[in-house]
C-alpha cells in the first residue's frame, strides 16, 4: 500500500513542479514614451454661420421657420412685402397700356402709309415719319414691359431665402416687423460641426497636427471607466495667440446629438513622458508592500517596488513603476 502513495505523491510534485516552470514568462523592462495629457473643455461650432437677409426693406408677412429647424439650401423661410411696389406695378402696367394701344395705332398707320406711297399718294418724308413714330413706340413697348421686369424681380426678392443646408439658430424678428433691406432675418449653422479649443499657451509647442484626442460624453471626464469616451482629430492650429491662449480644432465623426455651443471635455497630448511599466499581474501585495519578481541569472529575486499610475500601450495595460526596478530588468510573470 505504501509503493502506489509514494509513486503518486512524486508524480504529483514532479508535475506541480513541471507546470510551474513551463507556465512562467518573463517580461523585459524597457523605457515606454507615454502621452502627456492635458484636460479643457471643447465648444461645439459649425463650419460655416451664415445670416439669412432681406433683400428688400418692407413688412414680414410671413415667417416659415423657427429656432432648430433644419432647413435647405432655397428654402423660402420667411417672406416681405414693401406695398410701393404694387403701387409701381399698377403704374407701369397702366403705362404699358397706353403704350400699346398708341403702338396699335402706329401700326395702322404706317400700313396705310406703305399703301398710300406705293400709289404716289404721298411723299417719302411722310412715310419715313410714320416708320419713325412706329420705331419710336416699339421701343417704349420694350422699355415698358423691361420696368414691368424689374418691378416683378424686386417684389420676388420679398422671398427670404436660405443661403445653405443647416440648422436655423435663431430667428431674431417676428411677423409683422417692418425691417430695411439687408436686414438678419435668421442665423444658419451649416457646413458640419467640429470642436474649438482654446488652450494655455504654454502647451502651444506640444500640440501637433493629427495629434488623437479623446472625447468625453455628456458631463463627464475622459477615460472615465463609466463612460465611453470617443476619439477626435487635431486638425488644425492657429497661428496667433490671444490673450494667452492657442486656439485649435478638433474633428468627431460621432458627436452625437448636440447644441452649437456645447461644451464637451477633451483630452489632448500636449507632450510626453519616459517612464517604466510593467504588466498588474507581476505585482504581488503582502502586508500592504508590492513586490515583484525578476530572473537575476539562474536565480529569483523578489523586491519591493513602489508602483504609480496605470498606462495603456498597445491595448494592454500596464502599471507604472516609480522605484525598485531598473531597464533592462527579466520580470517573472505567474
Amino acid at each position: 500500500m505504501k509503493r502506489p502513495l509514494i509513486v503518486f505523491l512524486a508524480l504529483l510534485f514532479l508535475a506541480s513542479d513541471g507546470f510551474g516552470v513551463a507556465m512562467a514568462a518573463e517580461f523585459n523592462v524597457s523605457v515606454i514614451d507615454v502621452p502627456i495629457r492635458k484636460s479643457v473643455f471643447g465648444q461645439v461650432r459649425s463650419r460655416d454661420l451664415i445670416p439669412a437677409r432681406a433683400r428688400i426693406g418692407g413688412t414680414i408677412i410671413e415667417i416659415n421657420v423657427e429656432e432648430g429647424d433644419q432647413v435647405e439650401a432655397g428654402q423660402v423661410i420667411a417672406r416681405v412685402v414693401d406695398d410701393k411696389i404694387e403701387l409701381q406695378l399698377g403704374a407701369v402696367e397702366a403705362s404699358l397700356l397706353a403704350v400699346i394701344a398708341h403702338l396699335e395705332n402706329a401700326t395702322t398707320n404706317l400700313e396705310r402709309g406703305q399703301q398710300l406711297f406705293s400709289r404716289g399718294t404721298i411723299a417719302k418724308s411722310r412715310l419715313d415719319e410714320l416708320q419713325t413714330q412706329f420705331d419710336v413706340l416699339t421701343s417704349q413697348l420694350r422699355a415698358s414691359e423691361a420696368s414691368k421686369d424689374v418691378i416683378i424681380e424686386q417684389a420676388n426678392e420679398g422671398a427670404v431665402i436660405a443661403p445653405s443646408a443647416g440648422r436655423v439658430l435663431s430667428v431674431p424678428v417676428t411677423k409683422g416687423s417692418v425691417i430695411l433691406p439687408g436686414e438678419l432675418i435668421a442665423r444658419i449653422a451649416g457646413g458640419g460641426y467640429f470642436l474649438r479649443l482654446l488652450l494655455p499657451e504654454r502647451h502651444a509647442a506640444g500640440l501637433h497636427m493629427g495629434d488623437e484626442v479623446l472625447v468625453a460624453s455628456r458631463g463627464m471626464p475622459p477615460e472615465n471607466g463609466n463612460t465611453p469616451s470617443v476619439t477626435g482629430r487635431l486638425v488644425k492650429i492657429y497661428p496667433e495667440i490671444e490673450n494667452g491662449r492657442v486656439t485649435a480644432d478638433v474633428e468627431v465623426e460621432t458627436l452625437g446629438n448636440f447644441f452649437v455651443g456645447e461644451r464637451f471635455l477633451v483630452s489632448v497630448p500636449i507632450g510626453s513622458r519616459r517612464v517604466l511599466a510593467i504588466p498588474v499581474e507581476a505585482i504581488t501585495v503582502r502586508h500592504g508592500i508590492d513586490y515583484v519578481t525578476i530572473q537575476h541569472g539562474d536565480a529569483t529575486i523578489e523586491i519591493s517596488v513602489i508602483p504609480g499610475g496605470t498606462v495603456e500601450i498597445e491595448n494592454r495595460v500596464l502599471v507604472e513603476i516609480l522605484t525598485g526596478l531598473n531597464e533592462g530588468d527579466r520580470v517573472v510573470l505567474p
